[in-house]
């Protein structure tokens, strides 16, 4: 079975220490997207009457300090789990304290289009 690794970073200065010690425990690839929360949003005061209710990474691009990011990853078992799941508390501290960053684990009954074939 593989398993989704969602990991919202909260200082995005520790993005590459993150991506490098996921690395360095096996993983073999992450998707990084900005992400923000309704958290941010409020307490920045960033709610204005202009934006749409669910605005568009466009809608907000003139504030990219606001934002987190978001990696995702896909892992084989339940070692690799908990390999990354170290490795992150490494950089970031524990996820258990507050603003390091939300880490979750989803299981994945089936997954297309990992295997790429080159046409040689």
């Amino acid at each position: 079975m593989k398993y989704m690794i969602l990991f919202v970073l909260h200082d995005t200065g520790k993005l590459n220490l993150v991506l490098n010690r996921w690395e360095e425990v096996g993983v073999s690839g992450v998707t990084v997207f900005a992400s923000t929360g309704i958290g941010r949003l409020k307490a920045a005061d960033m709610l204005r009457e202009d934006l749409p209710l669910m605005p568009s990474l466009e809608d907000l691009i003139e504030t990219p300090e606001r934002f987190n990011r978001t990696l995702m990853t896909l892992v084989e078992n339940d070692e690799m789990i908990d390999h990354v799941v170290e490795a992150t508390e490494e950089v970031v501290g524990k996820l258990d304290d507050p603003n390091t960053g939300i880490l979750a684990v989803l299981p994945l009954s089936r997954v297309y289009g990992l295997v790429r074939h080159s046409d040689q």
